[in-house]
């Protein structure tokens, strides 16, 4: 069982910047693949970006590619998504996920263990 905590949502103005983290528990999260979601209000939840198991590999969303970046800290256990010139279309409920296996995908069902989800919300 892998347990995930997701920090470092908030309020923030537009072009701002936010870094959130996903502490995970268990020994088999240095193995996995990570992934980054997002739902908003009314909206189905969405790929953010994902990460390797190593790092090697990582995989950004064409809605944030280029302000949003994915890397991780095995020895931490924790992965973190840095986001970068913030819009307001950016507000969501950000969750963490373990993949399946050690690859990255970009759709929900390959995930097998979510994180509650922090807010993050993009003042104009």
């Amino acid at each position: 069982q892998v347990q995930l905590v997701e920090s470092g949502g908030g309020l923030v103005q537009a072009g701002g910047s936010l870094r959130l983290s996903c502490a995970a528990s268990g020994r088999t999260f240095s193995m996995r693949g990570m992934g980054w979601f997002r739902q908003a209000p009314g909206k189905e939840r969405e790929f953010v970006g994902a990460i390797s198991w190593n790092g090697g590999s990582t995989r950004s969303a064409d809605s944030v590619k280029g302000r949003f970046t994915i890397n991780r800290d095995n020895a931490k256990n924790t992965v973190y998504l840095q986001m970068n010139s913030l819009k307001p279309e950016d507000t969501a409920v950000y969750s963490c996920a373990v993949s399946k296996d050690s690859n990255w995908y970009t759709v929900s069902n390959f995930y097998v263990y979510w994180g509650q989800g922090t807010q993050v919300t993009v003042s104009s």
